[in-house]
């Protein structure tokens, strides 16, 4: 008898680069990785989408547009391409507008992709329903997903198997359209039985014929047991990727599903050991001067009580190292357990896993529960939609107070249309005052990117990749950089910026030096200072010297952990002094503001 074919996705160059490298991978450094994939016999790529849309316009200084194309020029016009997308928030944290969210369809089609698959971290149907329609109103497949995780342990009324089909149920209800079903478990937490019992429901459920897939990580260390419960279930397709950026927080490794799946009646993708060793043999060389974190390749006991996703633990510890709070990891990992229990169970996959850490991390940092993070405090009073619980009525009763927002009931692309700044309109206006082209890539860009996306339109963005510096000892890492460097330096005491187009010997080139401008005038230094509440970069300065403020104005705004965290003023006052300028990176504690 045949043995039955199960597609295999290689995760690689989408989930994989993010779960290792929290998306950071130049386009430049994998493409020889990707011929080699193909070379391989692979066929089906996540070549996109997720959190490595916007990483590469935060810290590559990279067009993610730019990238599909080359990755469809090199894979060629049979592969399937496939991105991932969060319902109304498509590629971001924030739910975009009906506009924005048929764009993002639009564009991604005609970027080189064929398949989307499209999640609801709250498992709210009605945020599938629009997202869903437009996907296959551009001629894309829609992969429909039921998000999944294991609750914490006395945890009960959701994550379980009359939940899924529940949900699964209502997509099938609503009449969106679909071409293949997924199961995604992005923290990997979900347990063999409990996947088996939902395949099997699954199967049962769908018309016959009907595509249905699990995609899992490894970061529980039951990413195996899982695929091996889908397959005994009846499962078409699994989701794997390719050593140096499986295992741990990633997907488990083509190699080891081939070997575990040794004398089954299964043919992965028709995939031989040896052509996928050369493979990854070719992706090691291409990453070998990338940092890897260690916690990256590791598995933890401890993820089912809170449970993080491996696509969004990198990206956080990445974030902690470079704020130097990387000690803070582990109680702030511990902190979530309370977080997910009280925050209506929404699955921890972005941007829920983001909103889940933030609060988890203003806990730790701030004291428990005395800043709601605006994500999470949005989620429990509804602008999201609908948690699979209600969550626990006195943190909705904080985060309605201290956000100043009534919980809601609407639906979220509702509210979002109702806002005038996510409409397209809207960023047309920025882009034109911007001086830059109008397009609907820019506009794209610039509406899902925000201010960044506007630094990276104009030239501005740099780059911020970790590698290995092998100039020095092993184990040495600097952080990559653009190829303009920008500096301040001080000649007989008066302050110079001074751009630099770097390289060795006579190729160093003086771009520019012109005289700083400081931020840091002073009329009186002596006065109140005003600290710092925790690490993190300068991102906007809302204040000049000179300013009467009163008290709880905001003389700036600091950036830590994908949160924008406003610096109010204590007391009424004259601003004497600014310490800083913006784009610095301050510590937890230091001076910002004199008044």
């Amino acid at each position: 008898m045949a043995k039955k074919y199960i597609d295999i996705m290689d995760t690689t160059f989408r989930d994989g680069f993010q779960s290792v490298f929290g998306g950071r991978a130049l386009m430049d450094d994998f493409m020889p990785a990707v011929a080699a994939a193909k070379e391989a016999g692979i066929t089906h790529f996540e070549f996109g989408g997720g959190a490595r849309f916007q990483a590469l316009f935060f810290y590559l200084n990279e067009n993610a547009f730019e990238m599909m194309d080359r990755f469809r020029e090199v894979v060629g016009p049979e592969a399937n391409l496939q991105t991932l997308a969060r319902g109304v928030n498509t590629v971001m944290l924030d739910t975009g507008s009906r506009e924005l969210i048929d764009l993002h369809a639009k564009m991604f089609k005609k970027h080189g992709t064929t398949t989307i698959r499209n999640f609801d971290a709250l498992n709210d149907v009605e945020n599938l329903k629009y997202s869903g329609e437009r996907i296959s109103y551009h001629g894309l497949k829609h992969e429909a997903v039921v998000t999944m995780m294991e609750l914490p342990p006395g945890c009960s009324g959701a994550h379980d198997v009359a939940f899924y089909e529940k949900t699964l149920r209502n997509i099938l209800d609503t009449g969106i359209p679909y071409d293949s079903i997924c199961f995604k478990d992005a923290s990997g937490t979900s347990s063999p039985q409990k996947v088996y019992e939902t395949i099997k429901m699954a199967k049962k459920l769908l018309p016959q014929g009907v595509h249905v897939r699990l995609h899992t990580h490894e970061t529980a260390g039951v990413s195996v047991a899982c695929y091996l419960a889908a397959l005994e279930a009846g499962i078409d397709g699994i989701d794997l990727a390719a050593s140096p950026v499986s295992g741990g927080t990633a997907q488990p490794d083509i190699l080891t599903l081939l070997h575990a799946t040794k004398g089954k009646n299964y043919d992965l993708g028709g995939l031989e050991l040896e052509k996928i060793l050369t493979y990854e043999e070719v992706l090691k060389d291409c990453l070998s001067d990338y940092f890897m974190p260690p916690e990256a390749t590791q598995v933890s006991p401890l993820i089912p009580f809170s449970p993080m996703p491996g696509g969004a633990l990198t990206a956080n510890t990445q974030m902690m190292r470079d704020n130097n709070i990387l000690g803070k990891f582990p109680e702030v990992i511990k902190a979530m357990r309370e977080v997910v229990e009280k925050g209506g169970y929404g699955t921890s996959v972005t941007p829920v896993s983001q909103f889940y850490f933030q609060q988890a991390f203003n806990n730790v940092m701030f004291g428990p529960w005395k800043k709601i993070a605006e994500g999470y405090g949005k989620m429990v009073l509804g602008y999201f939609g609908h948690t699979p619980t209600a969550p626990n009525p006195d943190i909705v009763e904080l985060a309605s107070k201290q956000l100043k927002l009534e919980p809601t009931t609407k639906n979220a692309v509702d509210i979002a249309d109702e806002d005038e700044t996510k409409s397209l309109g809207h960023v047309r206006v920025i882009l034109e005052k911007e001086k830059i082209e109008i397009n609907d890539e820019n506009i794209f860009i610039a509406a899902s990117c925000k201010d960044k996306g506007i630094a990276f339109l104009k030239g501005e963005a740099k780059v911020n990749v970790r590698k290995i510096d092998k100039n020095k000892k092993e184990g040495n890492v600097k952080v990559a950089t653009t190829s303009n460097g920008e500096y301040t330096v001080v000649v007989n005491g008066q302050k110079y910026n001074v751009q630099v187009s770097e390289g060795l010997d006579a190729s160093v080139e003086v771009k520019n030096i012109t005289p700083a401008k400081s931020q840091q005038t002073v009329q009186n230094s002596s006065g109140f200072e005003v600290k710092a509440t925790l690490p993190g970069i300068v991102f906007s300065i809302a204040s000049n010297v000179g300013d009467s403020v009163k008290k709880g104005d905001i003389l700036l705004v600091l950036e830590a952990m994908k949160m924008e965290i406003e610096i109010v003023s204590p007391k009424d006052g004259v601003v004497s002094a600014i310490l800083v300028k913006q784009g610095d990176n301050v510590e937890d504690g230091q001076a910002l503001v004199v008044l």
